[in-house]
């Protein structure tokens, strides 16, 4: 074995000491624990010559999560490419996109995730292999044979790329709804195809950082992969899979449970979703009650939930490692649960004049923030009509996120340093077959993606996003462009890691905000757009594909393959959803207006519209830099970069504490989602995880190993089924008036409607004429 010294030295280059499955490598039997030091199961282990074999040389990965999910074998003969699995692919590329874009208007958002198709897809599949004739078309079979797994891996691939809305369509919805800009479908289609597409040029370099290391694990994979092998009865090497039902079957009941249960808090007994139970009895008489326990505008003390759709909004708390799951709910606990109600009823930047919680902005009286009021007709700031008009005003947790994201931006950089140095250095050294892994090797096997391919996209993408902001009026410089695009390659890799190893995504938008704010004033319209290219392009394109490739890496599909399927659904995707916006502003009545009956009110784009004033019409400068209401939040990006330097030094001095499992990106950055997310997406989510991934897993890990993963599987596919039978059979046909004199009018349906909470009401009220803030044109 190592010396000490060695020992560490080695942990320090390879592994983060938040990595919770490195420090807890279970040995094949279950319960017991593996004679060699666990830092030394990772993947340069034989760079290093280390003595230390009892997994270096045996086939499966050093990591139990993985173990209990992925098959260790490949069969290179498996049909994958074929044209029933890229015809059932391209159907779900554009059923899911068209579906989540008409959803996502709509608040709660719905979401159908590739779960549904990966679910769907396999009778589809084995119709096929049964039903189809064995003829050929152009030289390739029809039928070749029973469906397998791999083809399923890439019709779930291609599912993936559309089930989240392309974030540029975001620029659409607040140009036209908010601005009164609805420029032409072929500036749409080339922005979006630009932004979505750009992130592929970088998928080879990153691969080895992202996807070969076995210690970037990619935890949400672990369901895709799980729910894979149970439909395909394929054996892994997960502990207890001799004993109990089997896989499949507790998958079925799960399934079934979740399906029949969401009519429920779904439908029959909503207040069930948001239980805000103490807030409800004396609303009208004790505000403060419903701005603590509320789940609407409150802080939700209430804790309660009965909602899958509630709890695993922020991702499935089954799926995300407990540790992690622990720094997102010290993060929130410390700022929201205690930071926000302590300066919010000390009445800093005014704030009790407003919600505790909410997503919009507002102006000196209390009412929305209009911001026709300070623009000129082109669409930029006048300087004169702000000063008359009045400054922007955001909610106490809207600005305690805010402080949040900037101490992520610093948190991210030097904590990438000080943990993943070495390692970056490492793995850029290295190549593919060099990595020790079971699955690394396997896939060296194939054919790998070359080159050019990524340099061609990048550069003929990179043109149509110039050509794009020069031909249209965006106000948006060619440098802009640039520097927007070197903001994201600087955090790709260290944002990259952690979401490998966390399941929790470092978002850069208010980074690109901040910059783009600063370098673009008072142009709106371009600062949404220096925004998405600088956004999107680490956090959706490059850090989706890498979580793909993984999930290949996994399933053994061949590279080339999957990158075709990828692009392929990535166009079709893109347009479909264009399409989808586009008709929905011309036949859906009162769209994104707050009282739309059926609730199409753009929550998220409202989120978005209001980033744009306060970075783009406002600018950062009028109301973060010194003298203005929220200077103080810059002191964050202060705060997120020392407490990293801490934590190190405690982890330096105390190797073996619980401080190794303390990520402090990830308490900053895990609240990221708030607004629109409240505390009824984190709490629920937290207790969920803390049961499974802690108790369970540390009792009863032979169970844990067989059936978490899967019943994670069964709970996102069984409710995200039945939601949509819900919205779609008795919540949208005839305008939403179905049920509307019985089951939606009982006091299980309309309680919570009725608090404090639900109207949104302030601590402070003003009179009519009355105004709070600074003093007028001292702004």
């Amino acid at each position: 074995m190592l010396t000490r010294s060695q020992h560490y030295f080695v942990k320090d280059i390879l592994v983060d000491p938040n990595l919770e499955s490195a420090s807890t490598v279970e040995s094949s039997t279950p319960g017991t624990r593996s004679p060699c030091d666990p830092y030394l199961t990772s993947s340069a282990l034989r760079i290093h010559s280390c003595s230390c074999t009892c997994l270096e040389w045996e086939d499966e990965s050093p990591y139990p999560e993985v173990r209990a999910a992925v098959s260790n074998t490949d069969d290179m003969d498996m049909p994958v490419n074929t044209i029933r699995a890229f015809t059932i692919g391209l159907a779900w590329a554009i059923i899911i996109p068209g579906l989540n874009q008409f959803l996502f208007f709509r608040y709660p958002s719905i979401t159908v995730g590739s779960l549904v198709a990966q679910l769907l897809s396999f009778p589809i599949g084995q119709i096929w292999a049964r039903a189809a004739p064995n003829v050929s078309i152009f030289g390739q079979p029809l039928n070749p044979g029973p469906f397998t797994v791999k083809e399923h891996v890439v019709i779930t691939v291609m599912a993936t790329v559309g089930s989240a809305s392309a974030y540029a369509t975001g620029i659409f919805a607040v140009q036209r709804h908010y601005y009164g800009q609805n420029w032409s479908f072929a500036y749409q289609w080339l922005l979006t195809m630009s932004t979505q597409l750009i992130g592929f040029s970088l998928g080879g370099v990153l691969k080895r950082f992202l996807v070969s290391p076995p210690s970037m694990i990619w935890p949400a994979n672990l369901v895709a992969c799980a729910l894979l092998n149970t439909l395909h009865s394929q054996v892994y090497s997960g502990y207890g899979h001799k004993w109990g039902m089997s896989r499949e079957r507790f998958f079925f009941f799960g399934f079934t449970a979740a399906l029949f249960y969401y009519i429920l808090p779904g439908y029959l007994f909503t207040a069930l979703s948001t239980f805000s139970w103490v807030s409800r009895p004396a609303h009208m008489l004790y505000a403060k009650l419903s701005q603590l326990f509320g789940y609407s505008s409150g802080l939700g003390m209430s804790i309660l939930t009965f909602d899958w759709n509630n709890i695993a909004f922020i991702g499935s708390p089954l799926a995300t490692p407990w540790w992690a799951e622990a720094n997102v709910t010290v993060g929130f606990l410390a700022f929201f649960w205690l930071l926000a109600p302590i300066l919010y009823y000390a009445n800093a930047w005014w704030a009790t004049y407003l919600p505790m919680m909410s997503r919009s902005a507002f102006d000196n009286t209390g009412a929305l923030y209009n911001v026709s009021m300070i623009l000129n007709e082109n669409g930029t700031l006048d300087i004169a009509k702000y000063k008359a008009y009045s400054p922007i005003f955001i909610s106490m947790a809207f600005a305690i996120s805010y402080g949040m994201n900037f101490a992520t931006i610093t948190a991210t950089l030097v904590h990438a340093f000080l943990y993943f140095r070495k390692q970056v250095l490492v793995q850029a050294t290295r190549s593919l077959h060099e990595q020790p892994d079971v699955h690394a090797r396997l896939m060296s096997r194939y054919p790998q993606v070359p080159e050019w391919w990524y340099i061609c996209i990048f550069v003929i993408m990179f043109g149509v996003g110039a050509v794009t902001i020069e031909v249209w009026p965006t106000q948006m410089p060619i440098w802009g462009l640039v520097t927007s695009l070197l903001i994201a390659f600087l955090y790709i890799i260290p944002t990259g890691m952690l979401q490998a190893i966390t399941n929790q995504q470092i978002g850069l938008n208010v980074l690109t905000e901040f910059v783009g704010g600063y370098a673009l004033p008072g142009k709106p319209i371009a600062l949404m757009i220096f925004k998405t290219y600088g956004y999107i392009y680490p956090r959706t394109n490059v850090l989706w594909l890498q979580q793909d490739m993984k999930l290949g890496h996994y399933m053994k599909i061949p590279p080339r393959t999957l990158f075709w399927c990828q692009v392929c659904a990535t166009v079709i995707a893109g347009t479909v959803q264009l399409g989808v916006q586009a008709w929905m502003f011309s036949n859906v009545p009162d769209l994104c207006h707050n009282d739309q009956p059926d609730h199409f009110n753009c929550a998220q784009f409202e989120v978005f519209y209001v980033a744009s004033v306060i970075w783009g019409a406002i600018g950062p400068q009028r109301v973060f830099s010194s003298g203005q209401i929220y200077h103080a939040l810059l002191y964050f990006f202060l705060i997120g970069a020392i407490t990293p330097i801490i934590g190190w030094l405690v982890l330096k001095r105390w190797p073996g504490s619980i401080a190794r499992y303390v990520s402090i990106p990830i308490i900053f950055a895990g609240t990221t989602w708030i607004p629109p997310a409240t505390a009824v997406n984190y709490i629920p989510w937290a207790v969920v995880g803390f049961l499974f991934n802690y108790v369970i897993r540390k009792r009863h890990f032979s169970w844990w190993a067989k059936y978490n993963y899967v019943l994670s599987a069964a709970l996102d596919c069984g409710t995200a089924v039945a939601t949509l039978l819900v919205f779609f059979c008795l919540d949208y046909p005839l305008r939403g008036t179905i049920g509307q004199g019985t089951v939606k009018a009982w006091w299980g349906n309309t309680v919570y409607s009725r608090t404090a909470d639900a109207r949104a009401l302030p601590l402070n009220t003003l009179a009519v004429g009355e105004t709070f803030g600074p003093a007028k044109g001292t702004w």
